[in-house]
């Protein structure tokens, strides 16, 4: 395994580049199986285009607090909750929007579980909810499949730190 050669910002070691492609290889395979199944499912693409960049953020930090599941199930499930009540209660406005924006931010404040990509999510289910219960349940269904990248991520990042000490102890002596 190579050694790393510096820390990402939330201290996973950088790997060099052909490392860190196959550690990004992850969550891209997830987001491309996601939108073959929301294609096969759903014709609502753009209310999961905030999960990708959830998982982004799961491969550059996963063991960031606005990565951790508890995090992530609050704020994005709250999130398209949120959007779609406020697309069932006012339409596809401007208005709806944002009191899903204002309602899913004060939720991320008060459950102290902060995810911007969750914003996008309130807004995106807020503009175009589509046919309803079936989307929140898909998009629950996609939510899972984040949370498993994000186990697989956080379990890949411990094993290059555990890599990461025994090879520099073994150096050491």
């Amino acid at each position: 395994m190579p050694t790393p050669t510096s820390l990402v910002p939330g201290g996973r070691p950088r790997l060099p580049a052909r490392a860190e492609l196959l550690l990004a290889l992850l969550p891209t395979v997830m987001i491309l199986l996601m939108l073959w199944l929301l294609e096969t499912l759903s014709n609502q693409r753009l209310l999961f285009a905030s999960l990708a960049s959830s998982a982004f953020l799961i491969y550059l930090d996963p063991g960031h607090r606005a990565n951790s599941t508890r995090t992530l199930l609050i704020s994005q499930l709250g999130a398209a909750v949120l959007g779609y009540g406020c697309h069932a209660l006012l339409g596809p406005s401007y208005t709806g929007a944002a009191l899903a924006l204002v309602a899913v931010i004060l939720v991320m404040i008060t459950l102290d579980a902060m995810h911007p990509p969750a914003v996008a999510t309130a807004l995106n289910f807020a503009f175009r909810a589509g046919s309803g219960e079936g989307n929140l349940l898909l998009f629950g269904l996609a939510v899972g499949l984040v949370v498993v990248l994000l186990l697989v991520q956080q379990g890949s990042v411990l094993r290059l730190r555990r890599l990461s000490v025994s090879s520099t102890s073994s150096s050491a002596h």
